[in-house]
C-alpha cells in the first residue's frame, strides 16, 4: 500500500492507498500528487446529517469534499472501478472519487464520516445505483476530518474553504 500524507491548518491526515484493489483510480490520484495539485487546494464541502444541510436528498451522507488548486487544470476523466469490482467499501475513512455521471470523476475527491454503504454499488445516493470509485482508508486523523466536517458552511460550501497545505507520499 501506498501511504500519503494531507497537511491543513487542523492537522495532518494519513492515508493508505489501495493501489491493487484500485489502480486506476490510485494512480489518477498520484498523478495529481505528484504534479503538487493538492498544494493550495482546499476542502471546500461539507455534507452533514446533524444539522442537516441536504434538503434535496432523500438518502443522507456524511462527507468532506476536496479539489485541487485553483488554476490548475485537471486531467481527463477516468473509469470508474466499481466497489463490486475492487471489493471496498465507504466505511468511516474511505477515501473516494467524486463524480456527476459515472466514468466522470477526475481530482476531487471525499472522505467518508461514519459507514456510508448507500455510496457503494447499488446504493441509492447517486440515482444510476452506480456508487463511488473508493480508492483509500484514513489511518490517522479522522479527528481533524471530523474537525473540518463541522466547521461553518452554507448550502454545504465550507466557509471559508479549508486550506490544503499539501499531499504527499510517505510510503
Amino acid at each position: 500500500m501506498t501511504t500519503i500524507c494531507m497537511r491543513t491548518p487542523f492537522g495532518d491526515i494519513y492515508a493508505q492507498l489501495a493501489l491493487h484493489e484500485a489502480p486506476l483510480t490510485v494512480a489518477n490520484f498520484l498523478m495529481y500528487v505528484r504534479d503538487q495539485a493538492y498544494h493550495d487546494g482546499r476542502v471546500w464541502r461539507t455534507v452533514v446529517t446533524n444539522p442537516d444541510n441536504q434538503p434535496n436528498n432523500s438518502v443522507k451522507i456524511d462527507v468532506i469534499q476536496a479539489t485541487v488548486a485553483t488554476g490548475f487544470s485537471k486531467f481527463p476523466a477516468i473509469a470508474m472501478e466499481h466497489t463490486s469490482a475492487t471489493g471496498l467499501c465507504h466505511r468511516d475513512g474511505t477515501i473516494s472519487m467524486a463524480r456527476f455521471a459515472p466514468d466522470s470523476a477526475q481530482a476531487d475527491f471525499f472522505i467518508c464520516i461514519g459507514d456510508q454503504p448507500e455510496l457503494d454499488v447499488g446504493g441509492t445516493r447517486n440515482p444510476d445505483g452506480q456508487g463511488f470509485a473508493a480508492f483509500g482508508q484514513v489511518t490517522q486523523g479522522m479527528d481533524v476530518v471530523r474537525m473540518i466536517h463541522q466547521q461553518p458552511q452554507h448550502a454545504q460550501s465550507l466557509t471559508p474553504a479549508i486550506v490544503i497545505t499539501s499531499i504527499t507520499v510517505i510510503g
